[in-house]
This record gives structure tokens, C-alpha cells and sequence, in this order.
């Protein structure tokens, strides 16, 4: 008792003017009679050696990301069933990874019904294509201008940009064709090809200055604008179809592409076009203000679904595919 008083006096002392509560009269309840979010039946359980691709990802969690997986999984089977556009936006990192003979299979089996690229992406599609290699070392080259300098991505990709324009081609397109009628050795991997030939839409959204192939003399900036504004029109035409079930997957762009895309919504809906009930999601290592905001939570605010998965792409992509594949 002694200790007691001589705490509580301390505390009156030192200004306190509060009494600690006694908690002799905190009401409880059985814990059985808790609604709670997660049960055992939520888990996850362990993989058997040798067992099948569905019967793991059957075995993923049902809560957090593994329920979103599963959502947008559903979704993008959804859009595919309705004929509803699923148009995957990319930013180039997600070439450089090696993730486009993933990408061109989903394509081929409908899972992907368009693609939006920054320039980059068509920078290292085309060194896919015909080099079987990309990413320089932009360190090693920077301090001598070497840089960005190499001979056939400047004039070969400036040359099929100016001869698509003259032709009333998308950038995308007109590289795509490009691609297609150069036959490369490694044209299979290209997106961009493997786009023009199946017919979809694959649009380029160019920022003046950011790719190395604005710094050639071969690059034609009128046939730059030109080409990327018709690619934005383009693509807008795509997403203004979104609504009824159709899905915009944002898949590593952090500003450029979220940007796009808010613009093409508003552009729709400022049109009469009704976009509700469609889904949108953002698939990034890390999650950014951007995506989040201008593709998850603003255009699908109160008519539709967003998601967001966080992870590697060489690792969230194919697992995402693979669900995709399993479902379809």
C-alpha cells in the first residue's frame, strides 16, 4: 500500500491530474463469439513434390494478395468471356527482365487484347528482336558519349517511325511492322511484331528527350509527335470499351503511363462513353503514388474494381500468367 500511494503521490506531484483506470470491471466476451478475418481455412498448405502448377496456386493463401491474385485472375477471365478489352501497360523494365515471350503467349491466347508501351519499351523490344540482347551500361558509355549511341537502334527505329507516319501508322504499329518485315532473328520475341501480326492494338506513349533514339539525326520529330498523339488517340478508343467488364493492367510504369491513362479515361467519359464495372490493377515492385492513385483508386472510384500487387516482375508476372493459363 505503502509503494502505491507513494507512486500515486509522485504523480500529483509532478502535475499529473489523471488516475490511472481500474481495470476490475472490463467486460469480456468468449472468444468463440468473435467475428475474426482470418481462419485456418484461409491458409495456405504446404506444396507435394511433383504436384500440379493448379493445385499450387489453389494452395496459395485466401487472404491479402493471395485473394487480389485471384480477383483479377477472375476479372481478366471475365473480360476475356464478354470480349472486353484487357490492355496491359508496361514499363520497359518489364522487357529488360525477360518477361516478353510471357507477355506474346498471353497475347496469343486472347489474355492480353492490346498493349501501351513507354519509348524505352520499344527500344529494348527492337534490341530483342534483332540483337538478342539490351540494357547497355549506361556508366561505362556515359562518360564518353557513347551512350545511347548505337547505330542500328537510332536509324533502323527513326526509320520505321517516319515511314509508319507517312503510312497514318501508330508509333507501335509502325515499328511493329517494321519488325515484321525485317524478319530479325529473334522476331518471335518481340512484342511489338507479335502485336502487328495478331492485329492488336499496341500504342507508344513518347516523352521528347527520354529514349536514346531521340538523340540521332535520324530521329524525325514531327513524325514522332505525330505517331505517339495517334497512339494516344488509339488507346484511348481501347479504354473507352473498358466498361462492362474490361480490365487496364498497369505493370511497372511509375508516372508516365498512369498519366496516360488517366488522360484516355476522362477523354472517354468527356465523349459519352460509360466507363463502370471494369477493374484496373498495378503490378510493381514498388507501389507508387501514381498508379495507385491515377489507376487504381480515381478512375474506378465508385464503379469499379482496383488492385494492387506488390512484387518482382520476373517473379509476379509469370505467377500471374500461370493463373491465368490454369483458369482459362
Amino acid at each position: 500500500m505503502s509503494r502505491r500511494r507513494s507512486a500515486t503521490s509522485g504523480a500529483r506531484r509532478s502535475g499529473a491530474a489523471s488516475v490511472p483506470l481500474d481495470l476490475g470491471g472490463v467486460r469480456t466476451y468468449p472468444l468463440s463469439r468473435r467475428k475474426s478475418k482470418v481462419s485456418l481455412a484461409d491458409f495456405a498448405k504446404p506444396h507435394v513434390a511433383g504436384g500440379s502448377l493448379a493445385s499450387f496456386l489453389d494452395a496459395l493463401p485466401k487472404i491479402l494478395g493471395g485473394e487480389t491474385l485471384r480477383a483479377l485472375v477472375a476479372d481478366v477471365r471475365r473480360a476475356r468471356d464478354r470480349r472486353k478489352p484487357v490492355l496491359w501497360g508496361l514499363g520497359a523494365h518489364v522487357l529488360k527482365v525477360g518477361l516478353s515471350p510471357v507477355i506474346v503467349d498471353l497475347m496469343e491466347r486472347g489474355l492480353v487484347t492490346g498493349l501501351a508501351l513507354n519509348g524505352a519499351g520499344v527500344v529494348h523490344d527492337f534490341e530483342l528482336a534483332v540483337a538478342g540482347q539490351t540494357s547497355e551500361d549506361v556508366s561505362a558509355g556515359l562518360g564518353s558519349g557513347a551512350f545511347g549511341m548505337a547505330r542500328e537502334t537510332g536509324e533502323e527505329v527513326n526509320r520505321a517511325i517516319v515511314a509508319g507516319d507517312a503510312d497514318g501508322l501508330g508509333l507501335g504499329a509502325a515499328v511493329g511492322r517494321y519488325l515484321t518485315e525485317r524478319k530479325p532473328r529473334h522476331v518471335a520475341v518481340s512484342l511489338l511484331a507479335a502485336a502487328w501480326r495478331l492485329g492488336l492494338p499496341a500504342t507508344v506513349h513518347v516523352a521528347i528527350g527520354t529514349d536514346i533514339v531521340h538523340m540521332h539525326p535520324a530521329c524525325d520529330p514531327a513524325a514522332v509527335g505525330r505517331a505517339s498523339h495517334l497512339d494516344f488517340r488509339i488507346f484511348a478508343g481501347e479504354v473507352a470499351r473498358l466498361g462492362g467488364g474490361g480490365v487496364y493492367l498497369n505493370v511497372g510504369s511509375a508516372v508516365l503511363l498512369p498519366e496516360v491513362f488517366l488522360k484516355a479515361v476522362t477523354l472517354a467519359r468527356n465523349l459519352g462513353h460509360e466507363l463502370a464495372d471494369f477493374a484496373t490493377a498495378n503490378l510493381d515492385f514498388i507501389q507508387s503514388y501514381r498508379p495507385n492513385t491515377n489507376v487504381v483508386q480515381r478512375p474506378t472510384a465508385g464503379v469499379g474494381r482496383g488492385y494492387s500487387l506488390t512484387g518482382h516482375h520476373e517473379i509476379l508476372v509469370p505467377l500471374l500468367a500461370a493463373a491465368l493459363v490454369e483458369a482459362s
